[in-house]
């Protein structure tokens, strides 16, 4: 069960980097304070839904910041 544990949290390391690497970093700093923490958040978590609530827009508008801040759906 711990190598099962420890696969998968590397899978999900893997992800935030990727998520990181390609992120547009400098869009992200210039968005007002909620919209960079959200994005920042999806980021680290990729929680579009969790991203949204902190970001005060519905899903379908994180889903658009997510596209233009480069930060891609890795799955």
């Amino acid at each position: 069960m711990g190598e099962s544990l420890d696969y998968w949290l590397e899978l999900d390391r893997e992800a935030r980097e990727i998520r990181r690497r390609m992120a547009d970093w400098d869009f992200i700093e210039r968005q007002p304070p909620r919209i960079r923490a959200a994005l920042r958040y999806l980021v680290e978590d990729d929680d579009l839904y969790v991203a949204a609530r902190i970001a005060g827009v519905t899903i379908e508008e994180m889903n658009e910041l997510r596209k233009r801040a480069g930060i891609p759906k890795v799955i």
